[in-house]
C-alpha cells in the first residue's frame, strides 16, 4: 500500500543494492511480501486494476472514514478553545489541557505499529469495525462528562478516541494499494483529503453547537450521530481485494531492527518526529490566538474551517506532481515553507493576516500529511513491507505528536506568551525538513536518480 511510484523493475534494483549494502543482515522473511501470489481474489499484485468503479468506490469510503477519524482531530482545536475558556478553567492549566490533543495524536500515530501488520496480516474489517464502534462509543462518554472533571475528558478523548482513530488510519489508507499503483498517490491524495475536509465542517459545526442554543453535551452527542452513520457509509464501501494471508508474518520486533538498519529511513523518522513536534501547534492553538488578538469570536471560530479548507487543497494538488516529481522533491520545500508560515505567527494582529495564514498553513502543511505516506513507500524495497514500514515510523513520529503541543502550551503559559511557543515550533519544524532533504539526499545516491 501506499506507494508513490515505484515500478516494478525499480524495486527489483533497490533490493539488490540495499542487500549487497545490509551484507550478512537476516532480511525477516514476511518483508519480502506479506501477501503471497497464492492468497490473491484477482490475481496476482502485478494485476492491480488502478481504477474503475469499485477502486474509485473504495476510495470515497476511505474519504468518508477520513472525514469522520482523522478529520475529527483535526479539530480538536475547537475543543482546547473550548476548555481553556469555559469547560476547564478552574482546574486545569492550557499546558494540562494540551496533553489531552497531544496524546489522541500520540495514539492516532503509534497504534499504527499494531494496526499496520494487522492489516498487512489481512485483518481490515477487525480494524475498521473495532475501531468505528470505539470511536462513538467514547464520542459519547465525552457527551456525559462533567464540567471540571480533566480525568474524564482525558480518558475519553484523550485515549480512547486516539487508540480508535489510530486502530483505522492505516487500514483505511491502506486498502487504496489494493486498487491502484500508477496513480496510487493521486488516490491517497484524494482519500486523506477527508481529514482536512472533516476538520474544516467538524469546527463550524461544533462551535455552532458549543455556544449556541444546544450547548455543549448535546453537540456532542449530534456530533457522535453524524460520525456513527458517516463510519457506517464507508465500512460499505470499502472492500479489501485481498483475503488474510496465508503466509505467517515476522515479528515486529525482527522488522523493526531490519529497517532501522536503513540508514535514510531512520533519518526520515527523525523528521518525522520533529515536524510533528511543531506542525500542530498553529492547529490547536490558532484560534485561541485568534480570540486574544481581538478578532470577533463568531469570526475566529472559523479560523480552522479556513485552515482545514486550505489543506483539502494541499492534499490532492501535490499528489498530482509526486508521480512526476518524487515525493521527496514534493515534501521538503512544502516543510521548509511550513516552518518559515510557524515563525509569521508572530505578525498576525488582524483579521486579514489571520485568515491568509490560515489559507496558506492548511496548504502546506496538508501537503505534508498528504504525502507522507508516499513518502515512507519510496524507502520500502516492495509493497508487502510498507505497512510495516509506516506503522514503526508513525510510532516513532506519535512520540513528537505527544510533547510538541503540551510544550508549547507550557511555554505559552496561563500569561499567554506566543513568541516562546512558536519559536519552539518553528525551529522543530525546519530542522524535520532538514532531515527530509538528507534522506532524499541517501535515497538518491542509492537508486541513482534525483526524482524521488
Amino acid at each position: 500500500m501506499l506507494e508513490a511510484s515505484i515500478e516494478a523493475k525499480q524495486e527489483l534494483d533497490l533490493e539488490r543494492r540495499f542487500a549487497n549494502e545490509a551484507g550478512s543482515v537476516e532480511k525477516p522473511s514476511a518483508i519480502v511480501s506479506d501477501v503471497s501470489p497464492e492468497s490473491t481474489v484477482e490475481g496476482d499484485e502485478n494485476d492491480i486494476p488502478d481504477g474503475g468503479w469499485r477502486a474509485w468506490l473504495v476510495v470515497f469510503g476511505a474519504f468518508l472514514n477520513q472525514v469522520t477519524t482523522f478529520g475529527y482531530t483535526n479539530a480538536y482545536g475547537v475543543y482546547n478553545d473550548f476548555y481553556v475558556r469555559e469547560y476547564l478553567v478552574e482546574t486545569s492549566t492550557s499546558s494540562q489541557i494540551s496533553w489531552i490533543g497531544s496524546v489522541q495524536l500520540w495514539l492516532v500515530l503509534s497504534v499504527g505499529l499494531v494496526s499496520g501488520r494487522a492489516f498487512d496480516a489481512g485483518y481490515f474489517y477487525a480494524l475498521i469495525v473495532g475501531g468505528a464502534v470505539l470511536f462513538v462509543f467514547c464520542l459519547f462518554m465525552i457527551s456525559i462528562s462533567e464540567a471540571e472533571h480533566y480525568y474524564q475528558i482525558f480518558l475519553a478523548q484523550g485515549i480512547g478516541l486516539g487508540i480508535a482513530i489510530g486502530i483505522s488510519y492505516i487500514p483505511a489508507v491502506g486498502i487504496i494499494g489494493h486498487y491502484f499503483r500508477k496513480r496510487r498517490a493521486l488516490a491517497i491524495g484524494l482519500a486523506t483529503s477527508g481529514s482536512a475536509f472533516g476538520g474544516t465542517i467538524h469546527p463550524i459545526m461544533l462551535n455552532a453547537w458549543f455556544h449556541g442554543s444546544w450547548g455543549f453535551h448535546s453537540g456532542v452527542k449530534a456530533s457522535a450521530g453524524l460520525c456513527a452513520g458517516l463510519l457506517i457509509l464507508s465500512l460499505i464501501l470499502m472492500k479489501p481485494r485481498y483475503p488474510k494471508n496465508k503466509r505467517k508474518a515476522s515479528s515486529t520486533l525482527k522488522s523493526l531492527r531490519y529497517f532501522l538498519r536503513d540508514m535514510p529511513y531512520v533519518i526520515m523518522i527523525l523528521g518525522t518526529v520533529l515536524t510533528i513536534c511543531g506542525l500542530y501547534y498553529p492547529i490547536f492553538f490558532l484560534q485561541l490566538n485568534a480570540i486574544k488578538n481581538g478578532i470577533d469570536p463568531t469570526l475566529a471560530f472559523y479560523t480552522l474551517a479556513i485552515l482545514n479548507g486550505g489543506s483539502v487543497i494541499g492534499r490532492i494538488l501535490p499528489n498530482m506532481i509526486v508521480h512526476k516529481f518524487g515525493a521527496f522533491n514534493v515534501i521538503v520545500p512544502s516543510v521548509y515553507i511550513a516552518s518559515i508560515l510557524v515563525f509569521c505567527t508572530l505578525a498576525i494582529k488582524d483579521v486579514p493576516g489571520t485568515m491568509i495564514f490560515a489559507i496558506l498553513y492548511g496548504f502546506f502543511s496538508g501537503s505534508y500529511a498528504s504525502v507522507l505516506p508516499p513518502m515512507i513507500a519510496v524507502t520500502a524495497e516492495n509493497d508487502g513491507e510498507i505497512g510495516a514500514r509506516m506503522g514503526i515510523c508513525l510510532t516513532f513520529t506519535g512520540l513528537g505528536g505527544l510533547i510538541g503541543t503540551p510544550i508549547a502550551g507550557a511555554l505559552l503559559s496561563t500569561s499567554f506568551i506566543w513568541w516562546r511557543p512558536t519559536l519552539f515550533s518553528g525551529i522543530a519544524v525546519m530542522c524535520g525538513a532538514t532531515c527530509f532533504f538528507t534522506a532524499r539526499t541517501l535515497l538518491a545516491k542509492r537508486k541513482q536518480t534525483n526524482w524521488i
